[in-house]
């Protein structure tokens, strides 16, 4: 307590930051802290003072007048004369920090459970940063891991590079939930929505590594979502450029050497468990054993030991499944096909199949099917499967018959599909959703309400609640109305209401 270091070692207060923006917010804030500290003192010293000095056991006797025409105005012109001399510096911070004019280099940062993807405009350079703090350390049960260190939780494996003296203007989205992309050093705390692009904008003069993270709770590993901006000189810049273009051509051409080469076993399995560690092991577990019901066991599943089923396999890390996100753009040919040979080789599972990048290679050219549309038989789906494979092959879509009837059988069956495709993962397999955020469907008014709500929800996705997302550029209009035909007729909602394809084309035009 009475410690002069530990006191020197205490921050109460904002930082100052590195940029002239967050500058102006800590200057705004102090005079802002002032201004309350000062009104304040004014208010509880008179109240004090009064308390004391005018108090009955001095033989005070207090005063009979009622209102004072003069104190009232006075009283209401002094807060407002205040509350304006604070709004004029608080609106000019504000404008300046919305005005993203005249920038020099562009970049796209999209949210994604659980890491940041980062796209230069106009320099052909994008990649994923992830968290790079391994998990024996984070996931320390046993004690038995190295210490932390003092970036713990806040390092990542490729950092967000800028240049220094050059406005950086930043487009901020999201390909699943609510994220948001804070780095206090820069006064930047901008939300990633999915479906809409916010805007935010730096200049930073010195060199440097800025650390932030994501300030949205997003899901389970909310708090393994690091962010780290990496300032380098004009120079540097340029060089690192230069260089990430070249990684990228050489990792092009190392990409097609792979589609020639026989990889050992030895070397799949050691470059499978390290692409397993970074980019499976926080939903699969290091030991295989997942947290069903989202992220099933690969340990014995049939998915990962079924000589079969090795295509499924591969086609389910290309293009994701349920809850599970694509790993199509984020991992090489030959990281697949390591971590697919390790899945199958690891925890006991011994099947001694190997996966080479060729094997990827002709499942990522065609692979455009979902495993929930492999599995159905109905017409419907077949037409879906179609629509979705023209549309991954720069074909024309297959134009969907909207004046169709389908039986509620038929809806039913895809409507199951479409739902553990895209709804699953948030609603539960059960419809008991996770309250708040995901409500029950079981029961809910919205379910058994109104039709035509339901149907406008799912495509339009919800003006009160953002989580809820519009799945008009996911799913087609037939695949809408066998959704909703499910969701009101499963887990004992038993509405018996059929929606049919032309319905949702009527809400659409509204």
């Amino acid at each position: 307590m009475f410690s002069s270091t530990a006191w020197a070692e205490m921050e109460l207060n904002l930082t100052k930051g590195v940029t002239a923006i967050s500058n102006e917010v800590y200057d705004l804030h102090m005079l802002v802290l002032w201004i309350c500290t000062v009104i304040g003192i004014l208010v509880f010293g008179a109240m004090f003072w009064s308390m004391v000095f005018h108090r009955k056991s001095k033989g005070v006797k207090p005063a009979t007048f009622h209102e004072s025409t003069k104190v009232e105005i006075l009283w209401t012109a002094i807060p407002i004369v205040i509350l304006v001399a604070m709004a004029v510096p608080a609106t000019s911070t504000l404008i300046e920090m919305e005005d993203n004019d005249n920038s020099d280099i562009t970049i796209l940062v999209t949210g994604s459970q659980w890491k940041w993807h980062y796209k230069y405009f106009d320099q052909g350079i994008e990649f994923y940063s992830v968290l790079s703090t391994p998990v024996e350390v984070y996931d320390n049960r046993d004690g038995s891991a190295q210490k932390k260190g003092q970036n713990y939780l806040l390092e990542v494996d490729k950092p967000l590079v800028i240049p220094t003296n050059k406005k950086v203007r930043f487009l901020i989205t999201s390909d699943d939930v609510i994220h948001s992309w804070w780095v206090p050093a820069f006064a930047v705390k901008q939300d990633a929505n999915p479906g809409f692009i916010n805007e935010a904008w730096t200049r930073v003069d010195e060199p440097g590594v800025y650390r932030g993270q994501c300030a949205e709770l997003c899901g389970r590993l909310h708090g393994f979502m690091p962010i780290v901006v990496e300032v380098k000189s004009e120079a540097d810049y340029t060089a690192w450029i230069s260089e990430q273009q070249q990684l990228i051509a050489d990792a092009k051409a190392a990409e097609a050497a792979s589609l020639n080469a026989n990889v050992s076993m030895d070397e799949l399995m050691q470059l499978g468990e390290t692409t397993y560690t970074a980019y499976c092991a926080a939903c699969h577990q290091p030991s295989g054993l997942g947290l069903p019901p989202a992220f099933p066991a690969l340990k014995d599943s049939v998915v990962a030991t079924d000589p079969n089923q090795i295509d499924q396999h591969i086609t389910i890390i290309l293009n994701g499944k349920n809850a599970m996100p694509a790993f199509g753009k984020q991992l090489s040919l030959k990281e697949v096909a390591a971590v697919v040979t390790y899945e199958r080789n690891a925890w006991g599972n011994n099947t001694g199949e190997s996966v080479q990048a060729s094997d990827v290679n002709v499942l990522a050219s065609g692979a455009s099917v979902s495993a929930a549309a492999e599995q159905a038989t109905d017409a419907m789906q077949q037409v879906a499967s179609t629509a979705t494979s023209a549309v991954d092959s720069s074909e024309p879509a297959a134009t969907e018959d909207l004046s169709k009837q389908y039986t509620l059988d038929e809806l039913t069956t895809q409507g199951e599909a479409v739902y553990m495709k895209a709804c699953v993962a948030c609603h539960q397999p059960t419809g008991a959703g996770l309250p708040p955020a995901f409500p029950s469907l079981i029961g809910s008014p919205m379910i058994l309400g109104d039709v035509t709500a339901h149907i406008d929800m799912v495509y339009n996705g919800s003006k009160k609640n953002p989580a809820m997302q519009a799945f008009s550029g996911q799913l087609t209009k037939t695949e809408i109305a066998a959704v909703v035909t499910y969701e009101r007729n499963a887990w004992g909602n038993n509405t018996g209401d059929v929606v049919q394809p032309a319905d949702v084309d009527a809400v659409s035009v509204k």
